[in-house]
């Protein structure tokens, strides 16, 4: 088991450096800092598809139970470790010296981590107020999930679940907010309905965090829940994986988790299980 572990890291490692190879910088609107998605040379083959051997042929409950058993193989994170990682994982591709946040799209240099005005932080995007998690090494500490954000615009965003709708505010980027939701720009909208997804598959309950799932409903408070399910279907469907997202994916099982969002690899099967 170990020797295949190995072989397929490595295989990633080869083709996580083919990908970076290929990929370009992030445009960026005249007079602002903030980065558009540009499009990149094709996706390489990222990993060794016998990941997903035991997923081969199921729909439904069956393979989100499939997936559940191979993505929970994987190495924990601290909270403090996250910083480090999300340096990586997010790295803007036209400039090493900055990450990208998700929701404005803002190229930010990494040494402004924190959390003061100007800063960014470490975005929970399934909120870990949903279903408690808070901080804690597990969903916690995902990186999966966990993204560079604005400290203000993280603020604006709090708790919310995901619904179309709202105003723009400072910084947005395109993204949108309401009193009971939180609709992020364009470019990142089916990254942000992926991540949804993996959780939901990831946390079944089953290892002393609650069962996470996708619901149709806004205002889920502090329950295991996060809508709005038919939204985020759109969105992964309006907005595929691009480059980043997938170079993201390699990254973390390569070099971090050690394990992948099947979301990304394998779009359909957001329909098969949803």
């Amino acid at each position: 088991m170990l020797a295949i572990r190995n072989r397929r890291r490595k295989a990633v490692a080869l083709a996580t450096a083919a990908v970076l190879a290929g990929l370009t910088a992030p445009a960026l609107t005249a007079g602002t800092a903030t980065a558009t998605t540009t499009t990149a040379a094709p996706h390489a083959a990222a990993y060794d598809d016998a990941y997903y051997d035991d997923a081969a042929g199921k729909t439904g409950d069956a393979l989100k139970d499939a997936l559940h058993t191979i993505i929970s193989d994987q190495t924990k994170l601290s909270y403090s470790a996250v910083w480090d990682a999300l340096k990586v994982t997010d790295q803007d591709p036209g400039n090493s010296n900055n990450v990208i946040l998700l929701y404005s799209g803002i190229s930010r240099s990494k040494s402004l981590n924190g959390g003061d005005t100007g800063d960014w932080n470490r975005e929970h995007v399934w909120a870990k107020s949903h279903g408690g998690f808070g901080t804690s090494t597990g969903p916690g500490t995902d990186i999966h999930h966990l993204r560079p954000s604005d400290v203000r615009v993280n603020s604006v965003r709090g708790n919310k679940d995901f619904d179309n709708g709202g105003s723009a505010f400072t910084d947005s980027g395109g993204s949108l907010t309401d009193s009971d939701s939180f609709e992020p720009r364009d470019a990142v909208k089916g990254d942000v309905a992926r991540m949804i997804f993996y959780m939901a598959v990831r946390y079944e309950g089953t290892d002393g965090w609650p069962d996470l799932e996708v619901n149709g409903q806004v205002n889920n408070g502090s329950n295991p829940y996060m809508g709005k399910l038919s939204v985020l279907k759109a969105w992964h469907q309006e907005d595929p994986p691009d480059a980043f997202e997938k170079r993201r994916n390699d990254v973390i099982h390569d070099s971090f988790q050690h394990n992948r969002n099947p979301f990304i690899d394998h779009p359909e099967w957001v329909e098969s299980i949803w």
